[in-house]
């Protein structure tokens, strides 16, 4: 049975564990406060798993959180036109980064920069980010992975050449952050400013030949539950 936490989580959590312990029999009233943090760890290091949508056509969201940006991209990887859209995580959110859409890691690419607050506008450029680029189809679609003030650790655990389906995991970013997408001209964005969204469940965006069938509707019907 799998466990729902990140593997990345347990050098945070079991030293913390462990002080808990020693600190409960030496000095609970120290002991409990090292608990409680340990408790936060490891709800921070979640990872539920998803419902993915099965139907074709979708971009899918690659991260838990808050959409704080929709705005017209001028040039993509691939020279096209499209839509940058933004997402807050919290610390409370789930900070596992899971792939919008199936297709082949091109290119990652890391940016160091700055810690400013992830929900600035300005933190999508100037901040220390992680770019992946996938080719999807005919075109490409960007995910960055963007550090913010408390994330100061960037993970992504696929290579160039790596195969991704839909919703599946590839990384994330610790304590607080923001993840960005580039998404392709034809696709007609979903989303909206200010909406909750669940990576590899809520739909960002769809194909554009899809999107008479599929209405305009941002629930679905369940899909697969990605492993």
């Amino acid at each position: 049975m799998r466990l729902p936490i990140a593997r990345q989580g347990w050098p945070f959590i079991l030293p913390l564990l462990g002080l808990a312990v020693i600190g409960l029999m030496t000095f609970p009233i120290g002991g409990g406060v090292v608990l409680v943090l340990a408790a936060f760890v490891t709800y921070f290091f979640r990872d539920p798993e998803r419902t993915i949508p099965a139907e074709p056509g979708l971009f899918l969201s690659p991260a838990d959180g808050q959409v704080v940006g929709i705005e017209p991209h001028a040039q993509g990887p691939d020279g096209r036109a499209g839509t940058r859209l933004s997402i807050f995580l919290s610390v409370l959110d789930v900070h596992i980064n899971r792939a919008p859409l199936a297709g082949t890691v091109l290119a990652i690419r890391y940016q160091p920069g700055k810690f400013m607050p992830a929900f600035r506008s300005e933190a999508g450029a100037g901040n220390e980010q992680n770019v992946v680029t996938l080719r999807a189809g005919p075109g490409q679609v960007v995910v960055k992975q963007i550090a913010g003030i408390l994330a100061r650790r960037i993970v992504c655990w696929v290579k160039p050449g790596d195969t991704l389906s839909a919703g599946e995991r590839f990384g994330l970013i610790r304590f607080g952050s923001r993840v960005e997408v580039l998404i392709p001209a034809d696709f007609e964005v979903r989303a909206q400013q200010g909406q909750k969204v669940r990576g590899g469940e809520s739909i960002l965006a769809a194909a554009e030949r899809y999107s008479a069938a599929l209405g305009h509707s941002r629930t679905h019907e369940p899909g697969r539950t990605h492993p």
